[in-house]
């Protein structure tokens, strides 16, 4: 799914040893750990690459037209320049640089659009709704008005997120508070001392608000959702973007790291924030069916408790990327 040319080391094709299970998991892991940490450096020298040739790949496509357009949508804000001016490939260069320099910012554009990229695979290949999964059916119908307005919320935000992964867009108030207060600053450095661009800058903070985001409103229902919130551990029931949002805080992770764990090379670690999640075997084989079907669980993984699985991602400590 990367295409980054790194190596796969599928779980099926490991030994079964069940007395050695920890091992044979841990070992798998740290590999994926690896992986994740070439993402970064590789995305920074494809994104600033001149030869398009090297954007075939669609994640790396859409990583680098969502950052082209958060770029063009600060580069219009203050109307420092005119329009045709705002949208010359080197001004928006020179904040695609600034962007490298902000932590996790290519994380989460790149998690992102693994997440686009996963939500339309498995409607194709399961007919998963990205925008209404069976989740939503049932919470869209509760008596509790409340609850039926927040879900409408939410289906508004993912239908709007589903149209612009597929016009590679990413609206600014779209983006986590750090990340966009990062970006802010890209822009203030751009614009050096303009007043209408300090301007701008003070209207897009005062309109922005995270827990009306799509990641606040899915995070809002989940957390909302009390002891229930096991159900939303499916992707079959749940959908990519809700299950994401449920893996991460129930195995205390990062999103963005919980949507790479959904990749091909992160296998282990998705079993393991499964596990951590306090979901039994039968059910992570379920999503492993869903998610990766060619592969199997190693022997003795359910030997495995929560508690231990949580402990060896906590020793992990990767991030989901510069």
């Amino acid at each position: 799914m990367l295409g980054y040319g790194a190596g796969m080391s599928e779980m099926a094709e490991i030994p079964a040893i069940s007395d050695n299970v920890e091992s044979v998991v841990s070992a798998e892991l740290a590999h994926g750990d690896g992986v994740l940490g070439t993402v970064a450096p590789i995305l920074r020298h494809l994104i600033a690459s001149d030869d398009r040739a090297l954007f075939g790949e669609e994640p790396i496509a859409r990583v680098r037209g969502m950052l082209g357009d958060l770029a063009r949508q600060l580069l219009e804000a203050p109307l420092t320049e005119p329009l045709d001016e705002a949208q010359d490939p080197a001004r928006v260069a020179v904040l695609l640089t600034g962007f490298f320099e902000i932590p996790g910012m290519l994380g989460h554009v790149h998690a992102l659009a693994l997440e686009g990229q996963l939500a339309e695979r498995l409607h194709s290949r399961l007919a998963l709704d990205p925008v209404l999964p069976p989740l939503l059916q049932v919470l869209i119908a509760s008596p509790d008005a409340p609850t039926a307005a927040s879900v409408m919320n939410l289906l508004a935000a993912q239908a709007r997120f589903i149209q612009t992964q597929r016009r590679m867009q990413l609206p600014l108030t779209e983006l986590p508070g750090d990340l966009l207060h990062g970006a802010l600053l890209v822009m203030r450095t751009h614009a050096a001392a303009d007043d209408r661009a300090s301007a701008a800058e003070a209207e897009i903070r005062a309109r922005y608000d995270e827990s009306r985001s799509r990641l606040g409103l899915i995070a809002r229902l989940v957390t909302g959702m009390g002891a229930g919130a096991v159900a939303a551990l499916s992707v079959t029931h749940a959908g990519v973007a809700i299950f994401a949002t449920a893996l991460a805080l129930a195995s205390g992770q990062d999103r963005d790291l919980a949507v790479l764990s959904t990749n091909e090379t992160q296998l282990a670690r998705l079993a393991l924030a499964l596990r951590a999640a306090g979901v039994k075997v039968p059910g992570i084989e379920e999503q492993f069916l869903a998610l990766h079907p060619e592969v199997a669980l190693p022997e003795g993984f359910d030997r495995l408790g929560p508690d231990r699985a949580a402990a060896m991602l906590a020793r992990s400590a990767v991030r989901a990327g510069g």
